[in-house]
Formats: structure tokens, sequence, C-alpha cells
């Protein structure tokens, strides 16, 4: 196994336009499972193949180890990749594709069926060695690549939205698959996913990219918890937190006819992004202090609910609701911040406010 670090590492498709990863500074511990997440173009799979040798590093470093890897083949960088869209070889049984690097490297005939058959217990394959892709499941399919990958014993795992192929239900079931066996062979592992719900549910630590710079990395709880800026706070979530900006009359925000306590001194500023999860909105009755909405949309999840809705002044808003509530599409709700939940970022710069 191995650490990874990223120092600094760049990578510039075109020397006229900002670099798809900037100055990436990041360090990955032996065995971790860290996840890469952000919008699509945000320089996340482009990190990842750095890592791999399939793009170059034109400044800063990418290191194995303490090994820095330039000008180290891909083959030699003791990487394995799993991609999204398995890259099976349709002509090859489950056992030959699980095998193929290693008798591409050498490895002969009895070894190679011992490895392939003990993960193929690892991964429940035993029973579906024989068969070729055609014969397969989708989840079944992403299970072979992930035997391909784990035969090898590789030092670094790269994954790159590995789940993009799979129905909802799978990919949950997937996830939680590929998180569980990770922690058992305890190799350090970088996923690459656009879908922050997984990022949160399987990484050790998540860190979060916009237009190829890194933002903040840290524990899902924490990420939630205390995002660094007005952009992870809006990104990690679902549904989003709510930011609205808001003026500041005698060190409170007001938001609507409602004053909010904000977690933080203000120095003299006159607006504030008030930020507030939909769980941290409650509903008012008519004549109290909030912020009015119009309810546009209401998601029914069973044990909970989620109204969304616009304000005059054209804000949507997100609220969580309790099993059992009757608010529905069209009606006008009063709302307000719960003032100990509230996040505040600066207006101009984005960055969180304490």
């Amino acid at each position: 196994m191995a650490t990874v670090r990223f120092d600094h590492a760049t990578r510039r498709f075109d020397k006229k336009s900002a670099p798809a990863v900037d100055a990436l500074d990041l360090e990955i511990a032996d065995g971790e499972f860290l996840v890469l997440v952000g919008p699509s173009g945000c320089g996340k799979s482009t990190s990842l193949r750095m890592l791999a040798g399939l793009e170059p590093v034109d400044e800063g470093r990418v290191l194995i180890g303490d090994r820095d890897m330039a000008g180290v083949a891909p083959r030699d960088r003791d990487v394995a990749m799993v991609f999204q869209n398995y890259a099976l070889y349709p002509s090859m049984t489950v056992a030959q594709n699980m095998g193929f690097a290693l008798r591409n490297a050498g490895v002969n005939k009895a070894d190679t069926r011992r490895q392939v058959e003990e993960a193929a217990r690892v991964l429940q394959l035993e029973n579906l060695l024989d068969r070729k892709p055609s014969q397969l499941s989708g989840g079944q399919r992403q299970r072979v690549a992930m035997g391909r990958a784990i035969v090898r014993r590789p030092k670094v795992f790269c994954m790159d939205e590995p789940l993009s192929n799979l129905d909802a239900k799978l990919r949950v079931s997937t996830r939680g698959e590929i998180a569980g066996l990770q922690r058992r062979l305890g190799v350090t592992t970088v996923y690459v996913t656009h879908d922050q719900v997984e990022a949160m549910t399987m990484g050790t630590r998540v860190a979060v990219l916009k237009d190829g710079v890194l933002q903040q990395v840290a524990e899902p709880r924490e990420l939630y918890d205390r995002p660094v800026n007005a952009f992870v706070a809006g990104f990690i979530g679902t549904p989003a937190m709510n930011l609205i900006e808001a003026p500041v009359v005698d060190g409170r925000a007001r938001v609507g006819d409602a004053e909010i306590d904000v977690p933080a001194p203000l120095g003299g500023r006159d607006r504030v992004t008030v930020g507030a999860r939909p769980e941290s909105m409650r509903l008012v009755g008519e004549g109290e202090p909030g912020l009015e909405l119009t309810v546009e949309l209401v998601e029914e999840l069973g044990a909970e609910a989620f109204a969304y809705g616009h304000t005059a002044g054209g804000e949507r808003i997100a609220l969580r609701l309790d099993r059992g509530h009757a608010t529905s599409v069209g009606q006008r709700v009063r709302v307000r911040h719960v003032d100990a939940e509230v996040h505040a970022f600066d207006v101009e710069t984005g960055l969180r406010l304490d």
C-alpha cells in the first residue's frame, strides 16, 4: 500500500486558457478512501488521470509513496483503474477478464487462477466465472471490473465514476459494496464522482473541486456542517443549502421581515449571504416575522417531504417538512431560519464568516 500526494500539481490543455487542474495540493493517507467530487469540468477526472499517468503533470508533482511519478509509465506505477464503462473484453469469460493483467505480467496459470478465485469469493462472483460479459447484469459487470483491479494487488485504486451506468437502486447497493470492500482490502483509493450523495456516503474524506481549484477537503460531516465557502455550502447536501443575500441592520441580517443572528462578526459589512439547510427552516404563523413563499413543488419521500417555493424577490427556498404535513402546491407560507443553525458568507468572496 502507499500514500498519494499531489504537490501543487497542475495540468493545462491550452496555454491560453485556465488550467484544468490548478496547483492541486492534496495528501492521501495509506489505506484511505478519498473521493474527488465537483461539477462537470471541475478537474476531478483529470486529477485522477494524472495520478494514473494517463495525463502529464505540467507543473508540480504527483508522488506515490515517496517516489515522484515524473517520467514513470502508467504500467509501472502499480495503480489499478476502474472505469465507468467497465472495459471488459466481450469474447473472454469473467475469469479470463479478471486474470488478463496477471497473464500479461507473466504470472503462471495456477497462481492466476488462485488469485482470480480469491477475488471472486470477495466479490461473490464464484458462480459466474465461466460466463461472458453479455450474460451479466450491469452490477455484475462492475464487480468483474473491480475484480480485475483487485487481482493485481496494486498500491492504489483509481475509480472514475464506476457507478454512472447503473440504475438508481443498484447504485445504492453497489456503492455500499465498494466502500465495504475497500475497508477490507485497505488499499489506498481515489474515487471520482459528480454525485455528492455518493461522495458523502463512501469517502473517508471528500475533496471538493471547482474550476480546477481545490475548495475544501474534509470528512463528510465537517463538509456538511462547516463548508468553507458558499460554493461548497451550495454543492454539498440534497436539497442544497438555501443561500440568500441579505442586508445587515444593527449587526443582524434581515431576511424578509425577520432579523437573524449570524454566527460571525460582520465587521462593518452592510450585506451578508445567509445560508440555511432545508432542515434549518421552520414554518411560522401568519403575521410572525419571516419570509413569505409561494410553494411550487412538494416532494413526498415517505418519512419526510421537501417543499420548494419562491419569494417575491425570486429567491428559491427549500424546506424540510415532517411526515403528515398539510403543505400543498400554490399555498403561501411563511418560513424563518433557525438562528443557531445559520451559516454566514461574505457576499464578495463567498468565504465563510466565523
